[in-house]
């Protein structure tokens, strides 16, 4: 099972290069430390917006439509199956209780399905000002993190020599 990768699957690549090219700024695979010391790792996290998209395998995450269920050593699958579907639902708990707004794709979702999805997500989501900390200093300037911007960056073009040519 080594070469059965936890990341970086081709359809959670072509979702992030997809997005990235549309100018949002995102964390890969960013662990999320939630009260009661449940860890959560989203494929995709917009941390200021607080969204955490999950791009799920249909093999791994027992999908209605393309799931299959192995034959050859059932005792082992099986439960192994239920137990990732059953991690899913408690990790996407702890995460909306924590504030956070889950998306779960299949990766069978036709890409621009997918894109539509989490772009509709995070216009519904503002990003908003961090949670008062009573032991740390007041910082209102710094309230979101600049890896969430929605809006790419204006760029001036490059300059060119006219004496050249």
């Amino acid at each position: 099972m080594r070469a059965n990768r936890r990341t970086d699957t081709k359809p959670e690549l072509a979702l992030r290069h997809a997005l990235h090219r549309l100018g949002y700024r995102y964390r890969k695979d960013y662990r999320l430390d939630l009260d009661g010391g449940r860890r959560v790792r989203p494929d995709i996290a917009f941390t200021a917006r607080k969204v955490a998209v999950f791009v799920d395998g249909c093999f791994w995450h027992a999908c209605p439509e393309h799931g299959s269920k192995p034959r050859a050593n059932e005792w082992y699958w099986g439960p192994k199956l239920i137990k990732n579907v059953e991690r899913d639902r408690i990790n996407d708990a702890a995460l909306i209780l924590a504030g956070w707004t889950v998306v779960r794709l299949w990766e069978h979702v036709p890409l621009d399905e997918a894109i539509s999805t989490v772009v509709t997500t995070l216009a519904a989501t503002v990003p908003g000002p961090a949670p008062a900390d009573p032991a740390a200093p007041a910082n209102p300037a710094n309230t979101a993190d600049p890896a969430d911007a929605a809006e790419p960056p204006k760029r001036n073009p490059p300059a060119t020599d006219d004496s050249l040519g």
